[in-house]
């Protein structure tokens, strides 16, 4: 749920900049940062290649490989301790001021620490790039000039709202990491049969994506309806896919999502873009014609 962590996270600190007087142009500023935060705890697939180098020598076999990887990423990257520290050391970072931003530093570094302590030099690795890619984040924020306390408030936003997204498609995160507690155990089980938990899943997804672009559209002073076009309902013809292709679950999922998606782009007016709005368009209705085809998908496997 990549994309929808990060969306999620714009929609939200869109509509709550709004609600506390900002203008337009500072809530899709405030929305950006956001989600460029909510999208900083997956900078954990950093492990992929570092640990592929390492097995390519012989010295980690693929059992261990993925066993490793499934831990950090459950670990620092997801914590909901280590994401609240490194949103205040990212607005520590915000001020204009050398003691504010060694104190900043001292954060990230402790940080590192205790990734290494608890998950060992992978661990580490993953968590210097974590609070690296936070930084990151943080001096594109100061630039738009956005002050201290708002870059705190939207990383807190983006940093701690991504973890709850996994508890639908993967093993929940330790969120207290690194003390050992179990906040939740289990994968949140939308639906007992797999594919329709799947799809449930993939509802929540294009929710939160709807969720932003209906922001980001109204924010710029269009409206949902008069962007799509009627090519969206192309997605009806994807019922058929229940009958042809075979049931997707978590586990084998590609097929179900590749298709869908290529669907939308099939489905998107694409077209010179002779006027500002028509990318909104092509947007807005590949979307549609992703979401009327999941729908269109749900139904015909439901009736099989």
């Amino acid at each position: 749920m990549f994309v929808g962590h990060a969306l999620l996270a714009f929609a939200l600190a869109a509509l709550g900049a709004r609600q506390f007087g900002c203008s337009r142009e500072r809530a899709l500023q405030l929305a950006v940062v956001a989600g460029l935060f909510a999208a900083v705890p997956d900078v954990d697939i950093v492990y992929a290649p570092v640990g592929l180098v390492v097995g390519a020598v012989g010295t980690l076999t693929p059992d261990v490989f993925w066993e490793t990887a499934n831990v950090v990423h459950r670990g620092p990257t997801h914590s909901l301790v280590l994401g609240a520290a490194l949103a205040v050391a990212a607005g520590l970072w915000a001020v204009d001021s050398v003691p504010a931003r060694a104190l900043s530093v001292a954060v990230g570094v402790s940080l590192v620490a205790v990734g290494t302590a608890y998950s060992g030099l992978v661990g580490g690795f993953v968590t210097a790039a974590f609070v690296a890619a936070g930084f990151g984040v943080a001096t594109v924020a100061r630039r738009q000039n956005v002050g201290p306390g708002a870059t705190t408030g939207v990383a807190l936003l983006g940093l701690l709202s991504h973890p709850f997204g996994d508890l639908f498609t993967g093993g929940p995160p330790p969120f207290l990491y690194p003390l050992d507690v179990t906040v939740v155990a289990e994968r949140v089980v939308l639906h007992p049969d797999p594919t329709t938990h799947l799809l449930a899943a993939f509802a929540i997804e294009l929710a939160a994506v709807w969720l932003a672009v209906r922001t980001y559209v109204h924010l710029r002073g269009f409206t949902l309806t008069g962007l799509v076009r009627p090519r969206a309902a192309l997605g009806l013809g994807y019922a058929a896919a229940a009958i042809f292709l075979p049931a997707p679950t978590l586990e084998r999922s590609a097929h179900f999502v590749f298709s869908v998606l290529a669907l939308g782009v099939v489905g998107a007016p694409v077209r010179p873009f002779s006027r500002g709005v028509d990318w909104l368009e092509t947007l807005v209705t590949g979307l549609m014609a992703v979401t009327v085809a999941a729908i269109a998908y749900a139904m015909a496997y439901g009736a099989l």
